[in-house]
């Protein structure tokens, strides 16, 4: 499966400096983002989709942003982030790509924000990739912001291959974390609500279709 991947990331090149600089910071400073792989495969099923309002939980530096406005010019993004350092660098970058007019990035913690002007509409798409252990709180709060036919898409679902281990063989600050992420799985998958989907594509994509 590794050769695989490494052989479809040998055709993936990202010219944009920018970018360039926001992957090498993200790999020197331990935030996590995205992988290659997996961003562009999720910017192809937003391509498909053609939202125009999308909402993210979980800003980091703002590198799917950013990633998703360079391949969806018709797009506006509304991105929240509760890390203070990681809320400004996202700001530089989101300067330095000029796309202060699209990306609207919210320096709170998502499960106890109350109100903000660029939340007072519906959504096409809702992108959770944040705290992995509260992504069922994240969907319940949120997906209410998504119109009917919107789509919701999870990042990270495995947890590079957490999700396969025994609970009592992981270790015991993960075990929690790992229990809800399983537990959220099971429950999205068997909401009738939703038409879901989890793909085994970068570290698992989960698509849900509300009904």
């Amino acid at each position: 499966m590794e050769s695989y991947r490494q052989y479809m990331e040998s055709f993936q090149s990202v010219s944009d400096p920018i970018i360039d600089d926001m992957e090498n910071y993200a790999s020197e400073h331990h935030v996590p983002i995205m992988d290659r792989l997996g961003i562009d495969t999720f910017i192809s099923l937003l391509r498909i989709q053609q939202p125009k309002r999308i909402l993210e939980i979980g800003s980091a530096i703002g590198y799917s942003a950013i990633r998703i406005a360079d391949r969806l010019p018709e797009a506006t993004i509304v991105t929240i982030e509760r890390d203070a350092e990681r809320y400004k660098k996202a700001v530089e970058y989101i300067i330095q790509k000029e796309f202060q007019e699209r990306i609207f990035i919210i320096e709170a913690d998502a499960l106890e924000l109350t109100s903000n002007e660029h939340l007072e509409v519906e959504f096409d798409a809702l992108f959770i990739d944040a705290a992995k252990g509260q992504y069922k709180r994240f969907f319940e709060k949120y997906a209410p912001f998504v119109k009917t036919g919107g789509i919701i898409y999870c990042d990270n679902m495995f947890m590079h291959g957490a999700v396969l281990i025994e609970d009592a063989k992981l270790p015991k600050r993960n075990r929690t974390m790992i229990r809800n992420l399983k537990e959220f799985t099971k429950w999205i998958l068997l909401n009738p609500e939703y038409e879901t989907s989890l793909l085994p594509v970068g570290d698992g994509i989960l698509i849900a279709v509300k009904k």
